[in-house]
């Protein structure tokens, strides 16, 4: 029996964004991490606000790790068209972010200076977030 050939193209659904995230809900590669407390769509615009305002905060010391990539496209159709005549263009690219997840980490900086960084960072952000520290850090 013949199979059908697959379309190279891959239709996105919205999806749901129920329960916690499986998995990136621990800081692995930092010290010090931010912690997403709501499921959300993160565009790629918001993700790269937060790390600017990481960045800039840090003044280029330490490292800095993104945890999450927008892989998700998202499409509209422009203002005062009428319904039907397909799909809408290509619009923005979005991250789907579960609760608990960890979005970005950061090193190499003292705790008082990654706190102050991510809390820049979270302010760009659409949710409420958490400061996390590594399970095994001991706090010097």
């Amino acid at each position: 029996m013949l199979q059908p050939k697959r379309s190279r193209r891959r239709n996105m659904h919205k999806g749901r964004m129920k329960g916690m995230a499986q998995r990136g809900h621990r800081v692995t590669m930092g010290t010090f991490g931010l912690k997403a407390m709501e499921s959300v769509w993160l565009t790629s615009r918001q993700i790269e606000a937060a790390r600017v305002a990481l960045t800039r905060h840090m003044k280029r010391e330490g490292q800095v790790w993104i945890k999450v990539f927008p892989d998700k496209p998202v499409t509209s159709k422009p203002a005062e068209v009428r319904m039907g005549k397909g799909k809408g263009a290509l619009d923005h690219w979005v991250a789907v972010t579960h609760a608990g997840r960890i979005i970005f980490e950061v090193d190499g900086v003292s705790q008082e200076t990654a706190k102050e960084a991510l809390r820049l960072a979270a302010q760009k952000l659409p949710i409420p977030t958490k400061f996390v520290t590594r399970e095994d850090h001991d706090g010097k």
